[in-house]
């Protein structure tokens, strides 16, 4: 079952925001089209629209190898962000914010078991990957948590709202 983020703006409502997304897994039909467009409202929302991101969609196999060599969980998640604005290539990044990982097939199972559909659950998951690269991180206590959840939410709003 396809579903969409409510009113996405067609992508000539906006800035130009390069998004490179690679799909890498074949186990879930996604419309490219429609989450490069969520994307880009996403960094036009969380006003880095001159920024560049890069968005792999991959398996869950793919993700628990990806978890276990770089965070040293040896178990699958719904999101990884590796953001180029810090660490040893942070000088190097140019407008390049830095890569989210999607696990569709997570996202799937997580979708249903909230009752709502894969684009918006993607759309969710792609906010929180986002908000990771921009600084933001819900494991550095519950202040900086809650803080994270108050700016998915706002921006979350936000692009459907547009």
């Amino acid at each position: 079952m396809k579903s969409r983020p409510a009113r996405i703006p067609p992508a000539a409502q906006i800035d130009s925001v390069p998004v490179l997304l690679q799909n890498q897994q074949r186990a879930v039909l996604v419309d490219c089209v429609l989450l490069e467009r969520t994307a880009s409202a996403i960094l036009a929302s969380a006003r880095n629209g001159e920024a560049e991101l890069s968005l792999v969609l991959v398996s869950d196999r793919r993700m628990r190898v990806l978890n276990r060599l770089h965070r040293k969980k040896d178990r699958s998640t719904d999101v990884l962000a590796f953001s180029l604005r810090e660490g040893r290539f942070s000088r190097f990044h140019g407008r390049l914010l830095g890569d989210v990982v999607i696990s569709v097939p997570t996202a799937k199972r997580q979708a249903a078991e909230h009752g709502h559909g894969l684009y918006e659950e993607m759309s969710r998951l792609l906010v929180h990957g986002v908000l990771h690269l921009l600084g933001y991180d819900h494991e550095r206590g519950p202040r900086e948590a809650a803080r994270m959840a108050r700016k998915e939410r706002t921006i979350l709003r936000a692009i459907r709202s547009s």
